[in-house]
């Protein structure tokens, strides 16, 4: 009797350690990524089932001496957003992709990333093009209309 339970812990332990090696080949882009210019490094997270993104960490994470808007030394906010109840939110920790499903290959697509310099959402998709590359590419309407960012860890 001892001996089959054994066994069987045994056997779940390997078909779970099987299952979780399984369920790692999607979870290549996970981790921090720094922008192009490393002005700021996204954290990209699973959110339940899908994939996200937030600012962890910004090179400047104040306004400069010269701000036209007031706001010198201060710590950035989300200041362009169109809803005038979030332009206070810090940017520092802003959650700004959402909604990507890994669907085939190296390539994540379906989500949404938001643009702070500019206070506007885009249809996103992501394709790894090696394991310290990661080529965002927001857009209106359909991929071929917009503009790819070049990210890199």
């Amino acid at each position: 009797m001892i001996l089959k339970t054994v066994i069987a812990v045994v056997f779940i332990t390997l078909i779970s350690m099987a299952s979780s090696a399984l369920g790692e080949e999607a979870d290549p882009i996970l981790g921090l990524w720094n922008t192009p210019e490393n002005k700021s490094k996204i954290e990209i997270f699973k959110c339940a089932n899908k994939y996200c993104g937030r600012i962890a960490h910004l090179k400047e994470p104040n306004y400069p001496p010269d701000d036209k808007e007031g706001m010198a030394g201060q710590l950035k906010v989300d200041r362009n957003n169109p809803n005038s109840a979030l332009r206070t939110r810090p940017l520092l920790g802003l959650q700004l992709m959402e909604g990507f499903i890994h669907s085939a290959g190296n390539v994540w697509e379906g989500g949404m990333i938001y643009d702070p310099d500019n206070g506007k959402r885009y249809r996103c998709k992501m394709t790894l093009s090696s394991p310290n590359r990661l080529d965002v590419r927001g857009f209106i309407g359909f991929s071929l209309i917009g503009r790819t960012s070049i990210w890199t860890r």
